[in-house]
């Protein structure tokens, strides 16, 4: 039997650079301004609370530190930030895209198939390499301290479901402005100031009221669920964000697969560990749940979505190309 490729491009990818070297070619660079990252839910908290995580690329803002903004150097991806709970003592830290979906900064080195150890050892190698401060070995030793590992490859345990929209240099300046002098500090709850609240916050700012609560669906929790739906909904209003849909796929490999997101009431009544409790002693409130679900809950976020096969696809999404070089972080004119 052979032996499975760990590194390397398989002919698969191969395909996806030469698709994206001709994308380019064309003279014409993607708008992938914002785009709300909404993953799916993974392992024993996921199972427990199947609403998954929300965090926000930006394409022109990057990270002088993962927690001090500015605007990207011409080459540079952009940065994906979102709220955590218990990671140092802040709100908000931003990584830059690459390593937050894959734990490497060079796309020849994401695993076409991936062990839970050989992705504990990247991620372990990139905090070294570039979290050493934020997240020190000592903070690693800690108990309950695996918090940290949802910052550096997220794509090795969900899929993730991506909607985009172009935004404006000035709505980027304001945001690095607002963040920058905010206090980062912890603010987490998971009821009312949780990622999907940091999300909507951020969101907002670039396309006012997009992203709203659901007091019917979800007795009013911000759910990352809820998020893309709202989103999906101005888009349809407002054509001229150009709101775009894609999936990033979980990559192949022996870690267990992740699983669908949900709102709040949808994972009472889909859930049987929540569902027939609910229906034996508390009946007239499992059909309230479900009424609120089935009027107000419903979105399925793969629907519109484009499958992407690979990280150097996801890289051409973003309209970056293979090797990085393009003016990314001024003008969205056609390249020579």
């Amino acid at each position: 039997m052979k032996e499975k490729r760990r590194f390397g491009m398989t002919g698969s990818l191969r395909a996806t650079v030469a698709f994206a070297a001709l994308f380019l070619a064309g003279g014409t660079v993607a708008f992938g301004d914002v785009v709300l990252l909404v993953s799916e839910p993974f392992g024993g908290f996921g199972h427990m609370n199947p609403t998954g995580h929300a965090a926000v690329y930006l394409s022109r803002v990057c990270a002088a530190t993962p927690t001090l903004l500015r605007r990207c150097e011409p080459g540079e991806l952009g940065v994906v930030i979102s709220r955590y709970h218990r990671i140092g003592a802040y709100d908000w830290i931003a990584i830059p895209v690459i390593p937050y979906l894959y734990a490497v900064e060079d796309l020849t080195q994401v695993p076409v198939f991936a062990d839970p150890a050989s992705v504990v050892r990247l991620r372990d190698a990139y905090r070294r390499t570039r979290l050493l401060d934020l997240i020190p070995d000592d903070a690693v030793r800690k108990k309950n301290s695996r918090g940290w590992v949802q910052l550096v490859g997220a794509a090795f345990d969900r899929r993730i479901y991506a909607f985009q929209f172009q935004s404006s240099v000035e709505q980027d300046d304001n945001l690095i402005r607002i963040l920058n002098s905010g206090k980062n500090r912890p603010r987490f709850n998971i009821l009312y100031r949780n990622c999907a609240d940091f999300a909507r916050t951020t969101i907002n700012l670039y396309c006012p009221k997009a992203i709203r609560r659901n007091i019917l669906a979800d007795a009013g929790i911000m759910t990352p669920k809820q998020a893309a739906k709202t989103l999906v909904s101005y888009g349809r209003k407002h054509p001229e964000i150009h709101l775009t849909r894609w999936i990033i796929p979980q990559i192949p490999g022996s870690k267990p697969r992740s699983k669908p997101v949900r709102g709040v009431f949808e994972s009472l009544v889909r859930s049987k560990k929540y569902a027939v409790p609910l229906a034996v002693f508390q009946p007239f409130a499992t059909g309230t749940v479900a009424a609120g679900y089935v009027f107000g809950g419903r979105f399925n976020p793969k629907r519109g979505a484009e499958p992407l096969s690979s990280p150097l696809a996801v890289r051409a999404a973003l309209g970056l190309s293979p090797g990085g070089a393009d003016d990314h972080a001024g003008t969205h004119e056609p390249t020579n």
